[in-house]
């Protein structure tokens, strides 16, 4: 069976005429168990928080609306479990994760599906450097275990999961693949420089936080094929994350790229309720203007900071990537059990095996 749509539309098929596959899922499920193993001997309790929720955060996306006909209410289903597992931090749980499905209503291609899986895992009185001191813990650790190798193949790369990783700030990043520094330039002279180099998004950026960021994603993020973290994000588009103790209009922010696809986001935590709830209500007055993937204020997170939220590390870890690549796939459909799917129309006599059901 080699139909790359009949494989992913009947997975079952694909598991019967294929050991790859079966493979693959076997693998999977072994990186997850391995990664609760590891987690679970390092003392951090995993929760369940709330798929619904009356207030979606915790991430910059489009959610999925539904409605609740008892409560007469409007709901989203979760693009992030971050908020939720921060108020188990404030209730005085120092070291907690979760293995979570997230919801996205966002564009389908070979590194995202609208629904997804991810770790968040948050501990008490860590930063982001120790953040990705863990990250990098963990990530070695499952090539091992998986691949019995430090090196993993991957897209035609042999990728080295040897520790330590190289670390470059966003700054830095956009020095070395774009050449320009972005603090000794005006705004004008960015916006210039965008058009000239075609970097998408550039016409409605007004400051040079915000053109650091659409630099680095144009000129940076593909050419970070070995592991490499890209720390301290601008605070224009890290509505979460602290303040940078040492650099004006930066956050305490990382991110993690091996093969040119973010694996990883984390951040020393924002635990200050008053900037927290400055930071939100900036992030909804974009939505109301027609930003799609503005947070809404939660206000009862930012009530929950009030009563005391300690100096926090957090970090989410995509798993969907991550068995991608461990397993040396080059699309998350292929790890992926079932992955959405345009649903085939099926006309009123039935319609062939592998349909989903009739559209009317």
């Amino acid at each position: 069976l080699k139909n790359v749509e009949t494989r992913y539309r009947q997975r079952y098929l694909d598991l019967i005429m294929n050991e790859e596959s079966r493979e693959t899922f076997r693998t999977r499920s072994r990186i997850i168990s391995l990664l609760r193993q590891f987690l679970f001997e390092r003392d951090y309790l995993e929760f369940e928080t709330p798929t619904l929720q009356p207030v979606y955060g915790g991430a910059n996306a489009r959610p999925f609306t539904t409605h609740h006909n008892a409560l007469d209410q409007k709901l989203y289903l979760r693009i992030a479990p971050e908020l939720y597992l921060k108020r188990l931090v404030v209730g005085g749980f120092e070291k907690v994760f979760e293995i979570a499905k997230n919801f996205r209503n966002e564009d389908i291609d070979t590194n995202h599906n609208p629904e997804f899986s991810m770790v968040e895992i948050y501990e008490a009185y860590r930063d982001y450097n120790d953040m990705m001191d863990l990250t990098e813990e963990i990530l070695s650790y499952l090539a091992e275990k998986v691949r019995g190798s430090a090196t993993v193949p991957f897209a035609g790369h042999d990728l080295d999961f040897t520790r330590p990783w190289r670390r470059l700030s966003m700054e830095e990043a956009v020095q070395e693949y774009g050449g320009i520094d972005v603090r000794a330039h005006t705004v004008e002279e960015l916006r210039a420089f965008a058009r000239e180099h075609g970097v998408e998004g550039c016409e409605s950026a007004t400051t040079r936080g915000e053109y650091l960021v659409l630099f680095f994603e144009h000129f940076g993020e593909k050419q970070l094929i070995q592991p490499t973290f890209v720390y301290d994000f601008p605070i224009e588009n890290s509505p979460l994350a602290k303040k940078h103790r040492m650099k004006e209009g930066m956050t305490e922010r990382f991110e993690l790229f091996i093969a040119g696809m973010e694996m990883a986001n984390g951040f020393s935590e924002l635990n200050d309720p008053l900037d927290q709830k400055a930071r939100l209500e900036l992030q909804d007055a974009r939505r109301r203007r027609g930003d799609l993937e503005a947070q809404m204020i939660d206000y009862d997170f930012i009530n929950a900071l009030g009563y005391g939220m300690p100096p926090t590390g957090g970090v989410g870890i995509g798993i969907d990537r991550l068995v991608m690549l461990l397993t040396g796939k080059d699309s998350i459909k292929e790890v992926l059990l079932f992955p959405q799917m345009k649903t085939a129309v099926v006309g009123p006599n039935g319609g062939k095996p592998g349909q989903e059901g009739s559209e009317e």
